[in-house]
């Protein structure tokens, strides 16, 4: 199938994150894009709407037009939950799921997949920030909002196509990027992976499907990431603060400047400075995000003064140590960390800013697969914080 064959295009499931960003890129191609979802309002309605992409508040039998050329549909929705899906497959129409299309969008430019267990949404939102500020002008899926953008996408036409990739339900079978990021590999959704092997093994395949004149951008302080980067065929670029990787991160420090907290660090490549770098996101771990986004833009030889003014004035995403007000002069802060690994780096940074106030954290499980078969890791999870309250799933 090619893209730019499509003039109608019908969207089931058209207000998640992805699909919206899909959605935005599609019509920017020229594409006549529609949709239907749930009566749920989500931060993608105002999107939609800014867009002019019309939507069906419900799922019915009449909603899809006759004359569409493609069907995307969230992995969400099947032929027993979903009638819009039932009446689709019955027509005959060409259908394409949300990780299918995002293949398929891989295919037409430089792709550059963003995936790992950490860290997927914040560093892809920087890399595309950084590219557009080189003047790179990238088309982009995250999936969240980006403060910046006040939606989860950039519809740009330069030679670039940089997107969030989740290794749920093996949904990176469908990708076949030119080059990739790889932030992390802990284990995790226990529901469908039943074992860290088989979580990994994912990865492997996935990498090993770079081609060798791309790049694997891997963390290079993990010996499963490093594992997992073995199985590549193309060029591998470590970052991390070990000594062994090439893009190594020395003198890092946090510090208040007026009402903003930075954290600055310098970026060694193969042992010689690429200058000093900052951020002001919290927490070691988007450090480290920064480095990925340094290392491959130094790759393809974008300008590195561009990319440290970039990095300094990212303002990060949605529900990523995001403050979202005050009460009682006490900050309230939104975070989606929902894996031991996520939830301990970023309680480290929140103390690392905060120092010695006391800081309460309120606790929302995400999945009772993942809390059952993490709990004790859980337990261990919440030492930079004096009050845990854990509510119900």
């Amino acid at each position: 199938m090619d893209i730019k064959d499509l003039k109608k295009i019908y969207c089931i499931g058209i207000k998640g994150a992805g699909m919206t960003a899909v959605a935005e890129i599609l019509q920017s191609r020229g594409i006549a894009v529609s949709g239907s979802d749930t009566k749920e309002v989500f931060y993608t309605d105002e999107i939609l709407k800014r867009l002019n992409i019309p939507v069906k508040e419900e799922f019915t039998e009449s909603n899809i037009p006759d004359d569409c050329d493609l069907i995307v549909y969230s992995t969400a929705y099947n032929e027993d939950n979903n009638v819009e899906m039932k009446t689709a497959k019955a027509s005959g129409v060409q259908m394409m799921s949300y990780p299918e299309m995002l293949g398929a969008l891989f295919q037409e430019k430089l792709g550059i997949a963003v995936c790992g267990t950490h860290g997927k949404t914040t560093t892809t939102a920087m890399l595309a920030e950084a590219f557009s500020f080189a003047g790179k002008n990238p088309s982009a899926i995250v999936g969240s909002q980006v403060i910046a953008w006040q939606g989860s996408a950039l519809a740009g036409d330069g030679e670039y196509f940089i997107a969030e990739s989740d290794e749920y339900q093996n949904k990176l079978r469908f990708y076949q990027p030119w080059s990739a990021i790889l932030t992390s590999v802990d284990w995790d959704h226990p529901d469908f992976f039943p074992d860290m092997t088989s979580y990994k093994e994912v990865f492997k395949t996935f990498v090993a499907k770079i081609p060798k004149i791309g790049y694997l951008v891997v963390w290079g302080d993990s010996a499963d990431t490093i594992d997992v980067a073995k199985s590549a065929t193309c060029q591998i670029l470590t970052y991390g603060f070990g000594e062994d990787n090439l893009y190594r991160i020395m003198s890092h420090e946090s510090r208040i400047m007026g009402n903003v907290a930075m954290q600055s660090f310098e970026v060694f490549y193969d042992e010689k400075s690429l200058g000093e770098f900052e951020t002001p996101l919290s927490g070691k771990h988007n450090v480290l995000n920064s480095t990925a986004v340094i290392a491959l833009s130094h790759a393809v030889g974008l300008d590195l003064e561009k990319i440290k003014i970039a990095l300094a004035q990212v303002k990060g995403t949605s529900r990523r140590f995001e403050t979202i007000g005050k009460f009682n002069d006490a900050l309230l802060i939104d975070d989606y960390a929902h894996h031991p690994d996520e939830i301990k780096p970023t309680l480290s940074g929140a103390r690392a800013r905060f120092g010695d106030k006391k800081i309460w954290t309120v606790f929302h499980p995400h999945t009772f697969s993942r809390t059952k078969a993490l709990l004790q890791d859980f337990a261990q999870s919440f030492d930079d914080t004096e009050h845990v309250v854990v509510i119900g799933t």
